[in-house]
């Protein structure tokens, strides 16, 4: 069997590494960014104890690189700007092990190691055509515009993201829903003055910053902005360093420490930033009757709250790579990833509820300390159905 990846990002990456060594599987992967681009890609990003139970089951050197590249995540607090505590959680009271932080170039890195020999780049899907036997071909574009066609394969998976043309090609480009906030990310390269280490968040109504610090003595800073609607764009005045700095410092509080530190490296960094809109969109799992397969965010965008979508995808990778070494399908992986994915995008749409229209940030943020958010938690973080 012939398979091709388009996209080694997570989940292509994982995948290919899964199946790296199978019998009777011929892999290659292909992806359109070169790798010096790859190496530079994104700021940071915290994956959920579950993606590391599911490395540390399915591919434990994987799991040995992740951990050596990155930072623990053990710990979860909420404050409100002025420095209450509302929440306070170790993972480890629902979770195996803890999760991570690192930069995204770090996490590309230590994935794509292993599958670099079988792996074409500079390549961009451009169309697909049909071989003699039916199966489909990829036609790719390299960046000097020449064409390259690899022949027919019995399975293409799309690991190409969010935006993926595979999908596009081969299902139509997906609606998204959005949600009526706007998200920023910054990275401060420099954080040896941050006063504080792991994951946390903090609340001045609605507008919320979430920050940890990064390997290498960097940091991430995330702000998630209320707009005014659902469907709204992100006007330009918000973009600004002084209504920033008014979203998040309280008007008749003093700001706590870490909320000032905050505000003072966005008011700085203010060019850096980097903008989007929180928004999900619908569950795919593959098309074309079995020879297309849709993993990570080209199967199931969803909104970040939980830090989910690099974490569904190593999830995804691996217990699609489980399912075709013992010769199954598409089918057979959307019977044990799709029930589990819709539940983790329902929780974290459902765990954003303090930044959302008519949400009580401080309210919001103490019932996650109660017996149903745990619950769902410790099923978030241990369950993994097909391990």
């Amino acid at each position: 069997m012939r398979i091709g990846i388009i996209g080694t990002g997570v989940a292509g990456s994982v995948l290919a590494e899964m199946l790296a060594d199978a019998p009777g599987l011929a892999i290659e992967a292909f992806d359109r960014l070169q790798e010096d681009a790859a190496a530079e890609a994104g700021t940071g990003l915290n994956v959920g104890p579950n993606a590391l139970k599911a490395l540390r089951l399915a591919l434990p050197m994987r799991h040995a690189a992740v951990r050596a590249a990155s930072l623990p995540w053990r710990r979860w607090f909420i404050d409100a700007a002025w420095g209450e505590r509302l929440f306070d959680l170790d993972l480890l009271d629902v979770a195996e092990e803890p999760g991570i932080r690192l930069r995204w170039s770090e996490l590309y890195r230590a994935l794509r190691a292993p599958v670099a020999a079988f792996t074409r780049r500079g390549l961009a899907l451009e169309a697909l055509e049909e071989d003699p036997a039916g199966r489909l071909a990829p036609v790719l574009r390299d960046t000097e515009g020449a064409l390259h066609r690899p022949g027919g394969f019995d399975l293409l998976v799309a690991g190409d993201g969010r935006y993926s043309r595979l999908r596009a090609l081969t299902a139509g480009v997906p609606a998204p829903r959005f949600h009526g906030i706007a998200l920023t990310r910054l990275l401060v390269p420099d954080a040896a003055d941050c006063p504080y280490d792991d994951y946390g968040q903090w609340f001045n109504g609605r507008a919320r910053l979430l920050s940890y610090r990064l390997p290498g003595g960097g940091a991430y800073i995330a702000g998630s902005v209320p707009l005014p609607a659902p469907e709204a764009e992100v006007p330009e005045a918000v973009k600004s360093a002084a209504h920033q700095a008014a979203l998040y410092l309280p008007r008749d509080r003093v700001a706590c420490p870490a909320v000032a530190w905050m505000v003072d490296r966005i008011r700085r960094q203010i060019a850096d930033l980097h903008w989007a809109r929180l928004q999900d969109s619908p569950l795919l799992r593959g098309a074309c009757d079995g020879r297309v397969l849709f993993l990570g965010d080209a199967a199931h965008a969803m909104v970040p709250t939980l830090g989910q979508g690099a974490t569904q995808a190593i999830e995804d990778g691996i217990v699609a790579g489980l399912v075709l070494r013992r010769g199954g399908g598409v089918t057979e992986i959307g019977a044990l990833r799709d029930a589990r994915v819709e539940f983790v995008r329902a929780f974290s749409l459902e765990a954003s509820d303090t930044m959302l229209p008519g949400g009580d940030p401080v309210e919001g943020s103490r019932a996650k300390t109660g017996a149903d958010f745990l619950g769902k938690l410790r099923r978030l973080y241990t369950d993994i159905p097909g391990l």
